[in-house]
């Protein structure tokens, strides 16, 4: 007869890794076409011109150029105007 008593199950053990989203190239980086310039969740960051969105929101450059971010208004389906970031590429001069 065993004189330990039973040990419990552990219940919270798993974990996922991280998923590795935010900005990938900054302003003023060089950026190729196909390049990962923002992996997002939901669309906190639009694409403007020069870019692609894919269908996870993850914004691409469409061309070759230089990553440029700016402030623009947008208005909600509620009819609330909210700044949101625009990510554009611009070609190199």
């Amino acid at each position: 007869m065993s004189h330990v008593k039973a040990g419990g199950t552990a219940k919270n053990t798993r974990d996922s890794p991280g998923q590795r989203l935010g900005v990938k190239l900054f302003g003023g980086q060089k950026v190729k076409t196909g390049q990962v310039i923002v992996r997002q969740v939901g669309m906190s960051k639009r694409g403007g011109v020069g870019t692609k969105v894919s269908a996870n929101y993850t914004i691409h450059a469409d061309r070759d150029g230089i990553v440029n971010f700016s402030s623009r208004k947008v208005r909600l389906f509620s009819g609330k105007s909210v700044r949101r970031t625009e990510v554009t590429v611009v070609d190199a001069v």
